[in-house]
């Protein structure tokens, strides 16, 4: 196992995270829950901040966690690439990615291997509530949290503004709702599952579970479907230490998580769910995160992760030719 970053680095740049950023010259700007987009001349440009979101709310910011995700999410586009098309052209900076500028769709496919979560949209909570039929699926009687699938499920979501809510909706759902034909979802349903399926198998030779993920698609100009945004990140996806779930899964427990859901954990055992304002989140929790998702990196690739401790924001500027 390669070494982790040192948690005295963590701790000492609690204080000198990138939570926004502003820059002048890279084109039109949009801001999403975690990522900065400019689009300019057919590019887009993805900076990734260290913004964390759960409950479709803004959390705060963990040190290092947009260089863990942009360069996880260059790895996976890299050895992905012979499964589907993505977007990424290069990566200028740790803390972005230039990629080609594309339309995204409007609905985030959701593949699930095993009936887990805690919010709104999870397939455990509406399993919870008594509900058998999740996306168009029929779930059977007897289910248990955290327990595995039969086969992984697709499982779609709107994509909310920021501060609203995700709804999770099958197919036909989707296609009625407008803004993705029937060819253009199946083509991206096909995709999704086929990215699974090789995550899957990656991450089973690492140790790790791949629980769930999302994926975003995009149209060129040409109309190709593509995968944008990100993949397999601990953002995106949930991660579980293969070695202990069954034993934890046998006596009630929750697995051991390698992602954002140490996060949701906490704010779960609060009794915060995403109505109204989220309590602060403590810098402990903050750090735990960090060590966490820097652990499914270097566990995904491994390599060791060595974040780069320049101030973010010049350092940006410079390497993409532009002001702040």
């Amino acid at each position: 196992m390669p070494p982790l970053v040192d948690e005295a680095l963590l701790k000492e740049h609690l204080a000198h995270t990138l939570e926004s950023t502003r820059f002048e010259g890279l084109g039109e700007r949009y801001e999403g829950k975690v990522r900065d987009n400019y689009s300019r001349d057919g590019r887009r440009f993805i900076v990734v901040s260290d913004r964390i979101s759960a409950f479709d709310r803004i959390l705060g910011t963990i040190p290092f966690k947009g260089q863990v995700l942009n360069r996880l999410a260059a790895w996976w586009f890299e050895k992905t690439k012979d499964v589907a098309k993505n977007h990424l052209v290069r990566v200028p900076d740790p803390n972005v990615l230039e990629c080609v500028d594309c339309t995204p769709l409007p609905v985030e496919m959701v593949v699930r291997a095993y009936i887990t979560g805690s919010t709104s949209t999870s397939m455990w909570t509406h399993y919870e509530a008594g509900e058998r039929v999740f996306c168009g699926h029929q779930l059977p009687e007897g289910l248990k949290k955290n327990q595995r699938l039969e086969r992984p499920l697709l499982t779609p979501a709107t994509k909310a503004a920021k501060g609203e809510h995700d709804v999770s909706a099958s197919r036909e759902e989707i296609i009625a709702m407008g803004g993705v034909t029937a060819a253009e979802f199946d083509r991206a349903a096909e995709i999704a599952l086929a990215l699974f399926a090789a995550g899957q198998k990656l991450c089973a030779e690492r140790g790790l579970i791949l629980v769930d993920t999302k994926y975003e698609l995009g149209k060129t100009k040409d109309g190709e479907i593509i995968v944008i945004d990100e993949i397999h990140t601990p953002d995106s996806s949930r991660f579980w230490i293969d070695a202990t779930y069954q034993e934890r899964f046998s006596a009630g427990l929750d697995p051991e998580p390698l992602d954002k859901d140490f996060v949701r954990r906490y704010y779960t055992a609060l009794g915060y769910r995403g109505d109204g304002d989220p309590p602060e989140l403590p810098n402990e929790v903050r750090v735990g995160a960090a060590k966490r998702y820097v652990e499914a990196f270097e566990r995904i690739t491994g390599e060791t992760f060595e974040p780069n401790t320049e101030p973010p924001l010049p350092r940006i500027a410079k390497n993409l030719g532009v002001s702040t």
